[in-house]
């Protein structure tokens, strides 16, 4: 369809409208051939159930990955995803939105596998310009291999929220008022990929991944996309006349979620960079210094 309508005198208004329109029944079937294209890893990345379930695999020889056939300019994402289970150790599925380039945006979950019994670490990050060191750890507060649990990420211009089974574990604000760089002008994909990182994900790389395990399984399922602004193009589809601003893209917390993010952060947080006086002998980022 894409390439029919930019060879066409349709209005780019009336473009935008059908690619939304187009992209958001895809979502809303939560069909990995229609929203995912598998980038790495040959047969290690399939498709199955007709489409509803996508499983990346990993063994001595390579890991695998998929990314979205859409770009996004601010969303509402949300993923299922059941982790390796038992003797994960070494191993990191990774789950994130990225822009392209030298300068890149990019907004992380990232799972670092350990040893049956031991629990998962999930670590996050916030990239802008191609600058991160903005990192936040936790334990989650159950078995994240058992079954699937929803990962989410809403990103507008005024935040960036990290949610788990709708619970939100992290937030980001949009601090430039302070010179604080924010992901706000770059569209990013979706990618997720599982990969041997043994040199470091483990107790810092002191355990390393028991290759008799393997192949090492993560599946993903109910992909959801539709609260989101697809970038085609050169322009997004929340910037037609033809729709109001949706409710997301200005989006916050309110008192009882804030309370439920005051509660992982105090029970689940592991690591939190403006709290790590000896990674900034000079003072802390600035926006570690904000309520």
């Amino acid at each position: 369809m894409a390439s029919f309508l930019a060879s066409s005198r349709v209005p780019m208004s009336v473009v935008l409208v059908l690619f939304t329109l187009a992209s958001l029944m895809g979502s809303s079937l939560g069909n990995f051939y229609q929203d995912f294209d598998i980038v790495w890893g040959d047969w290690r990345a399939m498709i199955l159930n007709d489409g509803e379930l996508l499983n990346l695999n990993l063994d001595q020889a390579s890991g695998s990955g998929f990314q979205s056939k859409n770009e996004y300019l601010f969303g509402k994402i949300d993923m299922q995803l059941k982790l390796v289970p038992g003797n994960s150790a070494g191993t990191v599925t990774a789950y994130y939105l990225q822009s392209k380039g030298s300068a890149w945006d990019e907004i992380d979950f990232e799972f670092l596998g350990n040893l049956s019994g031991d629990p998962y670490i999930l670590h996050t990050n916030v990239y802008s310009q191609g600058k991160g060191d903005k990192e936040q750890q936790f334990y989650l507060w159950f078995d994240p291999t058992a079954d699937f649990h929803t990962y989410s990420i809403l990103w507008n211009p005024q935040r960036i929220i990290f949610f788990v089974d709708g619970t939100p574990i992290r937030e980001f604000k949009n601090m430039e008022s302070i010179g604080v760089p924010f992901p706000k002008y770059q569209p990013m994909r979706l990618y997720s990929t599982l990969w041997n990182a043994d040199n470091w994900a483990t107790r810092g790389g002191l355990v390393k991944t028991d290759w008799s395990q393997a192949p090492f399984t993560a599946s993903y399922t109910n992909f959801n996309a539709n609260n989101s602004c697809v970038w085609f193009n050169g322009s997004s589809s929340c910037d037609t006349n033809n729709f109001s601003p949706p409710s997301w893209l200005s989006e916050d917390l309110d008192s009882a979620n804030l309370d439920k993010l005051q509660w992982v952060q105090t029970n689940n947080m592991i690591y939190n960079y403006c709290t790590d006086a000896k990674r900034f002998p000079q003072g802390f980022p600035p926006e570690c210094n904000m309520s």
